[in-house]
């Protein structure tokens, strides 16, 4: 690890106004993800500007929905009331998306920024990352890419988005509240991550200073019933080889809404917008879940390690699907 300056924040401005002054430094939080790539050698910021005891920690609601500080960990937000009791997509990616000794350290704001775990961006041996070294290339393309996205992907990078809750929020339209140098401002979280493009160093809206500090998740109607299923090589820690997320409003028999997200399979979090079209207004049951995984994989781009994911995703929607509506024919 190369020697870095540690600075603690006493609050938000002064943590903005930090990182915002210092092109070289980054913010440290829950440092799960971060430290890791220190250590690997992947990032080297110069200074650490701790962000641990802002006050940006808690849970709250009101009619506009849930609103979760930045600081608040995995673990606290999957034991609070609402999201145990109302929002069971949440609450079940918090408790696949980590052990439990992560979800205790894990924050929110961070989780939603955890980087790729693409084995090439994560060795820095490996020369080809368009990822780590813009214009270097892809090594995943032409060798092992088991783990990696056929979603929003291309040639130039096919690292998939690791975040399980990710994939519940974007699902639920949920915000990010943000905070720089120019003030705060809010963005859907569908709008939030970039494709990998052109540009797949360029991971989201973020601009160098700017700071996570809450997240809303508007509620779901009260008759919607919600689940999240994550598909991966063993029952214990790992990451998704697919997974989704989803939420049903059925009223005899019928699909009023549909909220369908994808992990596992996107550069980012997948909101699939083809799959709840055709699930919406549709006859809740097999022949419709079909079509809609379906379109959920409409324009997928694989290479011969992730041509499976075609069929696995789609077998994993289709459960997800029969088993959120209890409709299993």
């Amino acid at each position: 690890m190369l020697p870095f300056e540690y600075a603690r924040a006493a609050d938000v401005d002064e943590a903005v106004n930090l990182l915002a002054g210092d092109p070289s430094a980054s913010y440290l939080a829950g440092g799960t993800t971060q430290l890791d790539l220190m250590k690997d050698g992947v990032l080297g910021p110069e200074r650490l500007v701790d962000i641990t005891r802002l006050p940006l920690r808690g849970v709250t609601r009101d009619g506009d929905g849930l609103h979760i500080g930045a600081l608040t960990t995995m673990e606290e937000l999957a034991a609070d009331p609402t999201v145990t009791d109302e929002l069971r997509i949440v609450r079940q990616a918090l408790l696949l998306g980590a052990s439990t000794q992560l979800r205790n350290m894990a924050t929110i704001g961070g989780n939603l920024l955890q980087r790729a775990r693409c084995r090439y961006f994560r060795d820095p041996s490996v020369p080809d990352c368009n990822k780590r070294e813009p214009g270097t290339g892809c090594a995943a393309v032409n060798n092992t890419a088991r783990m990696h996205a056929i979603l929003g992907v291309s040639e130039r990078c096919i690292a998939v988005h690791a975040s399980d809750l990710a994939v519940a929020l974007v699902a639920l339209d949920a915000v990010v509240h943000l905070k720089g140098t120019s003030g705060g401002r809010s963005v859907p979280l569908t709008q939030f991550y970039r494709e990998a493009g052109s540009s797949p160093d360029v991971e989201n809206v973020l601009v160098h200073g700017e700071l996570i500090t809450a997240i809303t998740i508007p509620f779901l109607p009260p008759t919607a019933v919600s689940g999240y299923l994550k598909v991966r090589d063993r029952a214990s820690y790992e990451f998704a080889l697919a997974s989704a997320g989803v939420a049903l409003v059925v009223q005899d028999g019928t699909i009023n809404q549909a909220r369908v997200g994808l992990g596992g399979v996107g550069s980012k979090p997948w909101r699939s917008l083809e799959a709840e079209q055709v699930l919406t207004g549709s006859p809740a049951g097999e022949e419709t879940f079909r079509e809609a995984a379906a379109a959920a994989v409409q324009g997928a781009w694989t290479v011969s390690g992730t041509a499976f994911k075609v069929e696995l995703a789609q077998r994993t929607l289709v459960r997800t699907l029969r088993t959120v509506s209890g409709v299993t024919s």
